[in-house]
C-alpha cells in the first residue's frame, strides 16, 4: 500500500509539472516494480520530431522527382544516341535497297507503326515507273497505302525532300485506325524523312550509275559482264534452295549477211530494234542480256525447259512479226538448258550455247534443248 501511494504521488507531481511547464506527449514505461507508468514527453521534442519527419518526407519527394527527371533525360539521351546510330547506318551505305530498308525500319520504330512504305518518283528509275519499297505491307495493299488517302486509313505520309522537287514520300501505317498517330509521331517521321532523304538520293544516283555500267549502250539490255555475274548469282541461289532455273541463248539468223548488205551502222540499228522487241515479250522476272555481237541470252529464274521453250516461241514471234529496219523479216535460233544439280554457271551457259549451235546446224529458225552432260 505504501508503494502504491508513492507511485500515485509521483504520478500526480508529474502531471502537475506537465501542466505547469507545457508538456504535451505522454509515453508508457515500466517502473522499478514492473508496473506500468506513464511518462510525459516535452512538446519541444514532439515538434522537433515532426519537423524532422517533414524534412525527411520532403527529401524523399525531392529525390523521387530528381530520379524521374534524371530518368527522362537518360532515356532522351539514349534515344538520341539510338537515332544517331540509325541515321549513321542509313548514310553509310550506297546500296539503295539497304538504305530504304533501314529507313523503313526506323520510321516504324519511331512512330510505333505496323507498316511503312517509301515511294520514289519515276526520275532515275530503269523502267520509268515509281520505285516502291515497303515493310509489313501485303502486295495488294501497296497502292492504297501510297495514295493521298493513306492518312484517312490510319496512316501518316510525309514528303522526302529533294533539290528542286520532292524525291517521293514516306508513309507509316497503323493496322487499327483508332490507334492513330499524334503530333510527336508526325514530327519524328518528318525529321527522319528530312535526314534520310540525302542518303536515299545518293544511293539512288549510285544505283543509276551502276545500272548504266551494267547496260549495253547499243541495245539497252544488260551487258556481258552483268550477264555472267547474274547467272552465277542465280545458279548459286537455285542450287542452295533447290529451285528451278533455265537459260535461253539465241542469235539472229544470217546476221552476217545483214552487215554485209547494209553495213555495220545499219546492222546496229537492226540489233537495237531486235532488242526492243525482246524487251516486249520477256517476263518481269526474266533477265535479258546482250552477250556479244548478235548473240543474246535470257536468264529465267523459277522456270523449267517448258517455260523456256514457250518464251522462245514468243521471242520468235516478236522478232519475225514485221520487217526490221531495211532488211525485212528476221528469225532467230536458240538453245535452251535447265539447271542440273551438278551445274555451275559456266557449265549451264556452255550447254545452252552448244544447243544454239545444234539448232543452227539443224536448219535455223528453231530451238534445241540440252540435257545434263
Amino acid at each position: 500500500m505504501v508503494a502504491e501511494a508513492r507511485v500515485t504521488r509521483q504520478t500526480a507531481r508529474r502531471a502537475e509539472s506537465a501542466w505547469k511547464y507545457g508538456f504535451r506527449g505522454i509515453a508508457h514505461r515500466r517502473g522499478p516494480d514492473h508496473t506500468a507508468e506513464q511518462e510525459v514527453i516535452p512538446s519541444a521534442r514532439v515538434d522537433a520530431l515532426t519537423v524532422i519527419s517533414a524534412v525527411l518526407g520532403a527529401c524523399v519527394v525531392l529525390l523521387v522527382a530528381l530520379l524521374v527527371v534524371v530518368g527522362r533525360r537518360f532515356r532522351r539521351a539514349e534515344e538520341e544516341r539510338r537515332r544517331s546510330r540509325a541515321l549513321a547506318e542509313i548514310a553509310s551505305s550506297l546500296d539503295l535497297d539497304e538504305v530504304l530498308t533501314r529507313t523503313l525500319e526506323e520510321a516504324m520504330r519511331l512512330a510505333g507503326a505496323d507498316a511503312a512504305v517509301i515511294r520514289l518518283e519515276a526520275a532515275g528509275t530503269e523502267d520509268g515507273e515509281p520505285l516502291v519499297a515497303a515493310l509489313g505491307v501485303p502486295a495488294e495493299a501497296l497502292q492504297r497505302l501510297t495514295s493521298p488517302a493513306a492518312e484517312d486509313d490510319g496512316g501518316v505520309s510525309v514528303a522526302l525532300p529533294g533539290g528542286d522537287e520532292p524525291l517521293g514520300s514516306l508513309t507509316v501505317h497503323a493496322e487499327e485506325v483508332r490507334r492513330g498517330f499524334d503530333e510527336g509521331d508526325v514530327r519524328r517521321v518528318g525529321e527522319l524523312a528530312a535526314e534520310a532523304a540525302p542518303a536515299i538520293e545518293n544511293a539512288r544516283r549510285f544505283s543509276e550509275a551502276r545500272r548504266l555500267a551494267d547496260v549495253d549502250a547499243l541495245t539497252g539490255l544488260h551487258n556481258r559482264r552483268y550477264f555472267h555475274e547474274t547467272l552465277a548469282r542465280e545458279v548459286a541461289r537455285a542450287q542452295r534452295y533447290s529451285r528451278r532455273l533455265s537459260l535461253i541463248v539465241f542469235d539472229l539468223d544470217d546476221f552476217k549477211n545483214v552487215n554485209d548488205r547494209i553495213g555495220h551502222l545499219g546492222g546496229d540499228a537492226v540489233l537495237a530494234e531486235a532488242a526492243q522487241r525482246v524487251r516486249g515479250v520477256v517476263r518481269r522476272a526474266d533477265v535479258p542480256c546482250r552477250v556479244g555481237g548478235d548473240e543474246f541470252a535470257v536468264i529465267m529464274p523459277e522456270s523449267g525447259l517448258e517455260q523456256a521453250e514457250q518464251l522462245f516461241v514468243r521471242l520468235q514471234q516478236g522478232i519475225s512479226a514485221g520487217p526490221i529496219a531495211h532488211v525485212g523479216r528476221l528469225s532467230i535460233s536458240a538453245g535452251v538448258a535447265e539447271l542440273q544439280p551438278d551445274d555451275l554457271s559456266f557449265s549451264l551457259f556452255e550447254r545452252a550455247d552448244a544447243a544454239l549451235y545444234a539448232a543452227k546446224a539443224s536448219g535455223k529458225g528453231q530451238a534445241a534443248r540440252t540435257g545434263p552432260t
